[in-house]
């Protein structure tokens, strides 16, 4: 809490009540350098979007990943990180 702390310092009050929410999806991924005025590295498919709709159907403060991330996290013996949302997302992907 001490980075929210800081916010609230330097950027005015309230900030530090800022929250984030992240969504985490596995699988094959298009990278690629776009030039133009400046260039920039992306990453494109099916992966990059079901992520994307992991994190804005997610909750703050909170990281929400995907069945087939889950059964990766599983299959590392690290199930334990896992807890159960109330009430399923139906995301496409």
């Amino acid at each position: 809490h001490e980075v929210c702390a800081r916010l609230d310092l330097e950027e005015g009050m309230d900030t530090g009540r800022l929250n984030m929410r992240f969504g985490i999806h596995s699988g094959a991924t298009t990278a690629g350098i776009l030039r133009g005025t400046k260039s920039r590295f992306e990453l494109f498919g099916d992966t990059i979007n079901t992520a994307s709709r992991m994190e804005s159907t997610g909750v703050a403060g909170m990281i929400q990943v995907s069945e087939e991330t889950a059964d990766l996290i599983r299959k590392d013996g690290r199930g334990g990180w896992l807890r159960a949302r109330e009430g399923g997302v139906e995301a496409k992907g």
